[in-house]
């Protein structure tokens, strides 16, 4: 991380398909040793199993999932005079959809179906309903927060 300037954003195409810019980003954190074609693949298989069981236009269905794994506080280490404490604090918006698509996938990997498409749709499918290992560890990491409330004066 550079100490002089930030670095600057990369600007993101939409996807083909449906011309949405987070997708894109969905698909790139997907994407393994550079095969956008089989994550895009993927992410669409997917998308035609969701909107075939719930009848809903998959974006929808995507993008309701994300809100449902956001999370909104986090804890981060604070080391204060030799110990280091868990300061709760409050997630920006771009690290809360980069957190939301990272604990996505991490759980569609984790599931036990055959078809990295079969397990996509499935986590997605239980997020929209609130449910899933995405959603608990939004649940977990509030959890953590709230506990460590007391150590919020030493937000920096």
């Amino acid at each position: 991380m550079s100490r002089r300037h930030a670095a600057e954003k990369r600007q993101v195409l939409p996807d083909a398909k449906f011309g949405d810019i987070v997708l894109t980003k969905f698909m790139n954190n997907l994407m393994v040793d550079g095969k956008k074609a089989v994550a895009e693949r993927i992410v669409y298989n997917a998308f035609d199993r969701v909107e075939g069981k719930l009848k809903k236009s998959p974006v929808e269905v995507f993008h309701e999932c994300l809100d449902n794994i956001k999370p909104s506080v986090e804890v981060r280490s604070r080391r204060v005079g030799g110990a280091t404490y868990q300061v709760p604090v409050e997630v920006r918006p771009e690290r809360r959809e980069a957190l939301a698509i990272r604990w996505l996938i991490a759980a569609a990997k984790k599931r036990n179906e055959n078809t990295m498409e079969e397990r996509l749709a499935g986590e997605l499918m239980d997020a929209i309903q609130g449910r899933g290992t995405a959603v608990k560890k939004r649940e977990d990491t509030h959890k953590m927060a709230d506990a460590n409330k007391a150590f919020s004066h030493y937000r920096w």
